[in-house]
């Protein structure tokens, strides 16, 4: 699942989920619409924008984690905008290449893979 408010970034982090065999379940651009559809599609794994135009990005991480584990990325320009991440969370920086993506994305499978 991404959950982006730039329509040009969601389609390009969509692009790489699928290059590297993942199947994109739901693209949200707000916090409450993330929240939707995780509970809704149980997605495996989130790219999220940590600041939305319309809600807070991290915290809807931590509210869909609440009702269940998932792996995820957090993507954020101001690094401010993490505080309530949880300690050791995937943060990619802005700006980044489609390869750190794809690296993070990789880490974080690895990370909440059963026994990790």
């Amino acid at each position: 699942m991404v959950v982006e408010d730039d329509a040009a970034l969601a389609a390009l982090f969509c692009d790489v989920l699928i290059d590297m065999g993942f199947e994109v379940c739901a693209v949200a651009s707000t916090a409450r619409g993330a929240e939707t559809a995780a509970l809704r599609y149980q997605p495996d794994l989130m790219i999220v924008d940590a600041q939305l135009r319309e809600g807070d990005g991290v915290a809807a991480v931590n509210e869909i984690r609440l009702v269940r584990p998932v792996a995820y990325v957090v993507m954020t320009g101001n690094p401010a905008a993490l505080y309530g991440l949880e300690p050791g969370a995937l943060v990619l920086h802005k700006p980044f290449s489609e390869t750190e993506l794809a690296k993070a994305i990789a880490l974080a499978v690895a990370k909440s893979a059963p026994g990790h």
